[in-house]
């Protein structure tokens, strides 16, 4: 059998896996690639592999970066099941026509600007329409349900505690006499959350295909409780409005329930709570309709408190485009929830505009964010930022509360390894996880549980027979993401270079007394340059 790594290896987004038992072909998620520009444009590449001779799908939960580009595998001839769990195949329904609605957006403004600069014209990556045509394809399972795709392959779906209805994709193969089980981790949860039930702890594997997004850190331990309020009582304090990134699914929800709890106890006053989201709107309704997927202390408060964990006395829904411009001219402080998580697109990028130059201001940060994003780079501390063509000063108060996370870290990782019983697995590939997280955790799980680790590059094939295995590699490493990504900037690199080139000549030219200064600078610039590769 053949494991070909073709997303999510070395970066934390397109997760995508493609097995190959015998004759069959099986897909374990097609994620969207997210990011820079340069990984976005992974997504427009043909797939590595002919679309109409996959088997099936599994799709390990809804986030777009797993299951984002599903329209797209089924407009190019994938005609089979999807399989997911119940509340997954539900989150898709929004979640995939949405993304449709953001790639024809996407492709109406590059063509209008494109029209304008003598530009061919682009096509969406996939439309609204096909977004519905390949939800017709998919097939809910429940969780620890046994799906049997063959009589030498059989499925069972356990629960992640990610988001609601995540799952690890628990994959049994026979082949050639030999008995193996495989387990695709998808994102494994942190314990712990609101609403959702804890990872589910599995004992046997032979191999193991885990995320590594936190591999390099552990959560700091604290009472996100208290330090919620606190920012929010400052920042009502000052005026201002508390501005949450937020993604649409799982975290907006969660937010909820702490803010619910905390008003409840008399922690924050009853400021007005707004999501700014269609689809955060849309995922909240299916968790209030899937309560069995609900932990014990939410069940609870359901039942035995008649007390809904997701609603409060001031919380509204802002559906149109009209009713969230609105919420620019609010007159009290507000909590406004808004997507995307990573404040790539969506209607966050509005109220950034609006209040990152406020200094009575708050954005808080509750959730991952990748390099290259408008969120890592505010994190991280830029002080000026482009929005909407727009240059706005960051004089907001900007927090990034870690302990949020739906991701497991690297200590919760660790323990739920840690429960394999021999035989061990006889290796673990990790992925989801850019390389500063994933290369230390790889050496963490060799000392600590003596196991054997690998991260794929991107294209990288595992042949296994048994428990024995080995590495092949592809032409498809040529499309190594992060290769791309330093190509494309080396390019417009090039292009910096050559217009300050051709600005030095003409002002020498012009006024032959600078040559002098001009060789002084340019003699330090290299100096720095050469310092900065050796250091690197």
């Amino acid at each position: 059998m053949k494991l070909t790594f073709l997303g999510a290896a070395k970066m934390v987004t397109g997760s995508s896996f493609l097995l190959e038992v015998g004759s069959k072909k099986i897909l374990v998620d097609c994620g969207m690639f997210q990011g820079s520009k340069p990984v976005r444009a992974l997504n427009y590449r043909d797939f590595a592999f002919d679309t109409t001779s996959l088997d099936c799908v599994l799709l390990t939960h809804a986030h777009i970066d797993h299951s984002g580009l599903l329209p797209k595998l089924c407009k190019h001839g994938f005609k089979g099941p999807i399989y997911a769990t119940k509340v997954t195949a539900e989150l898709c329904n929004i979640m995939l026509p949405d993304s449709a609605h953001i790639q024809e957006f996407d492709a109406e403004i590059a063509n209008r600007k494109g029209q304008r600069a003598g530009k061919k014209h682009i096509e969406p990556l996939y439309t609204i329409e096909d977004a519905y045509n390949c939800l017709q394809q998919f097939s809910p399972v429940m969780y620890d349900q046994e799906l049997e795709l063959s009589p030498e392959l059989t499925v069972r779906f356990r629960d992640a505690g990610h988001i609601i209805g995540s799952s690890i994709v628990e994959v049994n193969i026979t082949e050639n006499g030999k008995t193996i089980k495989m387990l695709f981790s998808g994102d494994l949860g942190q314990p712990d959350q609101p609403i959702i039930k804890d990872p589910t702890f599995i004992t046997e594997a032979d191999y193991i295909i885990t995320e590594s997004t936190y591999g390099n850190r552990t959560h700091l331990h604290y009472d996100k409780e208290e330090k919620l309020a606190e920012i929010i009582n400052d920042t009502v304090a000052r005026g201002g409005n508390i501005i949450i990134p937020s993604f649409a699914v799982g975290r907006t929800q969660a937010l909820l329930y702490y803010l619910h709890k905390l008003l409840k106890a008399g922690k924050i006053s009853d400021i007005p709570v707004i999501i700014d989201s269609p689809l955060a709107i849309s995922a909240t309704d299916i968790f209030m309709h899937n309560t069995q997927e609900y932990d014990s202390e939410a069940y609870d408060m359901l039942v035995k408190d008649n007390s809904n964990p997701l609603i409060l006395p001031q919380l509204m829904f802002t559906k149109t485009a009209d009713e969230s411009k609105a919420l620019n001219h609010l007159d009290k402080p507000a909590i406004i929830i808004s997507a995307s998580g990573m404040a790539d697109a969506g209607r966050i990028l509005h109220h950034l505009k609006h209040n990152l130059w406020r200094e009575e201001s708050s954005v808080l940060f509750v959730g991952y964010q990748a390099e290259g994003s408008l969120g890592r780079r505010l994190v991280e501390g830029i002080k000026r930022v482009k929005i909407m063509g727009e240059e706005i000063s960051v004089r907001a108060q900007i927090y990034n509360l870690e302990g949020f996370s739906a991701h497991a870290d690297q200590e919760q990782l660790l323990d739920w390894l840690g429960h394999f019983a021999e035989p061990k697995p006889a290796n673990i590939f990790l992925v989801h996880g850019e390389s500063s997280a994933s290369e230390p955790f790889a050496e963490i799980i060799k000392e600590r549980l003596n196991l054997s680790a690998y991260i794929p590059q991107y294209g990288d094939v595992a042949v296994i027979n048994g428990r024995e295995w080995h590495i092949e590699q592809t032409d498809l490493a040529s499309l190594e993401p992060a290769v791309k990504e330093l190509e494309d900037y080396l390019i417009q690199y090039d292009a910096e270079y050559q217009l300050q080139r051709k600005q030095l000549i003409n002002l020498v030219a012009a006024n032959p007394s600078k040559l002098s200064e001009a060789l002084i600078r340019l003699e330090k610039v290299q100096k720095y340059l050469k310092k900065l590769m050796n250091d690197l």
